[in-house]
């Protein structure tokens, strides 16, 4: 009777499950910029930018849209990303991910220079080609859209343009169109064609990837155009007076896709502020369910806004191992959340020389220095409340040397907690750094080489510690979120939680573990 009982009650909660009813924004949460979605039978495959982080480009896979797990990067090797010089104002730009005749692409833009470029594969888990460059023209924000075994490339470049490529060499065929620049709103960027209806539709984003960010929407019966504008434009924006003491701002630069069961749904970026306007976590994936009628236009979330918590129909859902809030370093391999600045040293991490340690090699280039390599290594920040600890071993660092945690926005924009060794001592430091501004708040000695280091963030303040024993931390000093924040310093990206090594190049540090927790 008992089994019986266990199954009735796997069962139903089973349908549940499968018949669950709305869901949680953001879809992935943290830096996840310029989303682009493509479906491949039952699953769905998802990009982001990474700008100067490596490796570039994460692909996640789901089967419902709400549920995301990390299934590689498109580029791993520096032969297809070499990020030297790079800062957060560069690198990797809002690739698009595609798929036709078996393959999958992901085209995307370097900058500076605004140079288009692609990559393929037949395994989005797997490695993905050499680049094959664009080289006939420039601009920003790449697309592809497939049609009858023919190729075509949209980007930006003030107007909307297209052109049809040889899809193995890069190379243009025929001639160049251009399509629409959209209301007139500043930046008329991610362009997008989807056929329906017998309509081909181009999807844009303009106004900007600040708070007066929108999303537009044109059709034509011919590819190339005249293209007419939905009467109903913009279709989704929170810059209004309704949405703006909303939590989510700064909307845009969406993909659309249908589901297997007809449904269609949106992608697409928007930020959740921290007190007035401002936000430290960057550009974050947000998904809405859109109506779209035979014939009609597409109507997002009934009304074009977006909610944290959305009551709507949803595809069936199928949960994913969540990502690890905690790094033992006992796999002998970093997970795939884990980025780099720049392109990485690999001798630098060494995961091998003690077992369930994470062995970092100092560089004389620190945090404070843009577009070098140095040994740095760090995760999205998620959620407005979190705490990020690690226990250090510093006892083979040189007189001089530094390691520590940061919470790391940009080279000259990060909250550090370190230890420092200085004439045979140890010390632990509380560093702010604000622009041209580095300024150590409190310092305190040591007993030991070996120390729990900690940052803290809340809505209002992120926050430094140190402990001895791992349960009684004491608090070093405390700063302002904003001084972090995309509205301060500009740039495209969100804050990352990392541990560092600089100093002499003989120095080593050994991290125990590094364990995330925050208030969701």
């Amino acid at each position: 009777m008992k089994r019986v009982f266990l199954f009735f009650w796997l069962a139903c909660a089973a349908a549940v499950v499968g018949m669950a009813q709305g869901f949680r924004n953001p879809v992935l949460p943290g830096f996840h910029a310029d989303p682009s979605v493509c479906r491949v039978g039952d699953d769905f495959y998802l990009v982001n930018s990474t700008f100067q982080f490596f490796p570039g480009v994460p692909v996640y896979h789901s089967k419902d849209l709400i549920h995301w797990e990390q299934i590689g990067h498109c580029l791993t090797r520096k032969s297809q990303l070499d990020l030297t010089g790079a800062d957060f104002l560069k690198g990797v730009y809002a690739p698009t991910i595609r798929y036709d005749n078996g393959r999958f692409y992901m085209v995307s833009t370097i900058f500076p220079g605004g140079r288009h470029f692609y990559v393929w594969t037949d395994d989005p888990t797997g490695e993905w080609s050499e680049p094959v460059e664009i080289k006939w023209t420039s601009g920003c924000d790449p697309s592809f859209f497939f049609e009858d075994g023919r190729c075509y490339l949209l980007w930006t470049n003030e107007y909307i343009r297209i052109a049809e490529i040889n899809v193995e060499t890069g190379e243009k065929i025929g001639e160049e169109h251009l399509l629409w620049s959209g209301l007139g709103g500043r930046y008329p960027e991610a362009p997008h064609i989807y056929k329906k209806d017998g309509y081909y539709y181009l999807l844009l984003a303009e106004g900007g990837t600040e708070h007066g960010h929108y999303v537009t929407i044109a059709r034509s019966r011919e590819l190339t155009g005249p293209y007419t504008p939905c009467p109903s434009n913009p279709i989704l924006t929170h810059f209004s007076q309704k949405m703006e003491n909303s939590p989510i701002q700064g909307l845009g630069h969406a993909d659309l896709v249908d589901a297997p069961d007809g449904s269609w749904w949106m992608v697409c970026l928007g930020y959740r502020t921290h007190g007035y306007l401002q936000h430290v976590m960057g550009r974050e994936t947000f998904l809405a369910p859109v109506r779209w009628d035979e014939g009609a236009w597409p109507v997002v979330n009934r009304d074009g806004t977006l909610q944290i918590d959305m009551n709507c129909k949803t595809l069936p859902q199928v949960p994913v191992p969540e990502e690890p809030l905690r790094d033992d370093f006992a796999e002998g391999k970093q997970p795939l959340y884990w980025s780099y600045l720049c392109n990485p040293e690999y001798g630098n991490y060494d995961l091998k020389s003690r077992k369930g340690w994470l062995r970092m090699r100092a560089t004389p280039t620190t945090v404070d220095e843009t577009g070098k390599t140095l040994t740095w290594i760090g995760r999205r920040q998620t959620e407005k409340t979190f705490h990020a600890t690690t226990y250090v071993d510093a006892s083979r660092l040189k007189d001089g040397a530094e390691a520590g945690i940061t919470a790391y926005a940009a080279p000259l924009n990060h909250y550090d907690t370190r230890i420092v060794k200085r004439d045979g001592k140890y010390f632990v430091q509380a560093v702010i750094r604000i622009g041209l501004i580095s300024h150590v708040e409190k310092e305190v000695a040591l007993p030991s080489s070996k120390v729990y280091l900690r940052v803290e963030g809340d809505p209002q303040l992120y926050h430094l510690s140190y402990s001895m024993d791992g349960k009684n931390f004491i608090r070093l000093a405390s700063q302002d979120y904003r001084y972090l924040s995309t509205e301060t310093l500009g740039g495209f990206v969100g804050v990352h939680l990392a541990l560092f090594a600089q100093g002499d190049a003989e120095s080593v540090v050994d991290f125990d573990y590094f364990d995330y927790q925050t208030d969701l």
